[in-house]
């Protein structure tokens, strides 16, 4: 019988971790699971709590830590046939999360990534809740699993076809032989999945692998936030935020207006100021970032969330290990 590792990295957990644990705890699935949880220095007691769930430990030097190089670690340390990563805050929503993510894998032989959904916390804004419900299900309008091949030039930019997320996420090891993380500071899942597609594999998003997870920052935080992400997206993609009066406040307004619309059909109130507010953010974040390479370093520091000066464009794709 095959075996599957569930591989989390972890620093400073908090009370979200013991959810996350005891979840894949009650995860039900024919076949051997191992826990696998690399710790980054946490002083809050969560390297001691896997300890209790029976996890395998991996120590990851202070300072040591990155999101590719670290999950690199983990794969070479896991043991399963396939590897589902989640990250300390997700939580699988069902008993049989495992499972779904595991049966993307005979969909069809060249799958080698699945991942699922987040779906957003009882408490989260309605910016987020509605952001993250109409972003993936519109990857599946039909409720069905949805598999991606091939990867043209007009594919190589942020969308559906290159979408991944190892916040909730599966790989076959046979697969990462051959392809692996880049040792990069933010959107590694994104890398994978492009050079695993550009490798000849297939990724497939299954729906009923969901995980609760979502995140509201204060406004500089959530600037930071998006400065990152969309940082992230110039540096994988060479993507460019179009930029001008009439564009952007057309695009705040319309997503203004999709906010209230949602907090209305669920009973909530008026939501426009909070709305206007996130939506002003994240169109500064994202205008920022996308144009990093033009701010001193001491400012993409400062606007940065995790203090990274640096902007690091991706050049071509890593050579496939035969």
């Amino acid at each position: 019988m095959s075996s599957a590792t569930v591989a989390i990295p972890v620093l400073n957990g908090g009370p979200r971790l013991q959810e996350v644990l005891d979840a894949v705890a009650r995860q039900r699935v024919d076949r051997e699971v191992e826990l696998l949880v690399a710790d980054s220095g946490s002083t809050d007691g969560s390297r001691e709590l896997a300890a209790r769930h029976g996890a395998a430990l991996v120590d990851v030097p202070p300072g040591g830590f990155s999101h590719g190089g670290t999950r690199n670690l983990l794969m070479e340390r896991a043991s399963g046939e396939h590897v589902a990563f989640l990250t300390q805050d997700a939580v699988p929503a069902s008993d049989t999360w495992l499972a779904r993510l595991l049966e993307a894998f005979d969909l069809a032989p060249e799958v080698a990534l699945a991942y699922g959904p987040y779906i957003p916390r009882p408490d989260a804004s309605v910016m987020v809740a509605r952001e993250l419900t109409e972003f993936f299900a519109s990857l599946s309008p039909d409720g069905r699993p949805r598999v991606d091949r091939g990867l043209r030039d007009e594919d190589r930019r942020p969308g559906p076809v290159t979408f991944f997320t190892d916040a909730n996420s599966c790989i076959a090891r046979s697969a990462w032989e051959r392809v692996g993380f880049r040792d990069v500071s933010f959107a590694e899942d994104q890398l994978l999945a492009t050079d695993m597609l550009a490798a000849g594999f297939a990724k497939a998003f299954v729906p009923a692998a969901g995980v609760v997870h979502s995140h509201d920052y204060p406004p500089l935080e959530r600037l930071g936030r998006f400065f990152d992400e969309f940082r992230a997206l110039r540096e994988v993609y060479g993507h460019v935020e179009k930029v001008g009066v009439r564009h952007t406040l057309g695009t705040i307004r319309r997503n203004v207006a999709r906010d209230r619309a949602y907090a209305s059909a669920r009973g909530g109130g008026d939501v426009t100021l909070d709305a206007l507010t996130f939506h002003l953010v994240r169109a500064a974040g994202a205008a920022l970032g996308t144009r990093a390479d033009r701010l001193p370093a001491a400012l993409r520091r400062r606007l940065s969330r995790e203090g990274r000066a640096g902007f690091d464009p991706v050049a071509g794709h890593p050579p496939v290990r035969l």
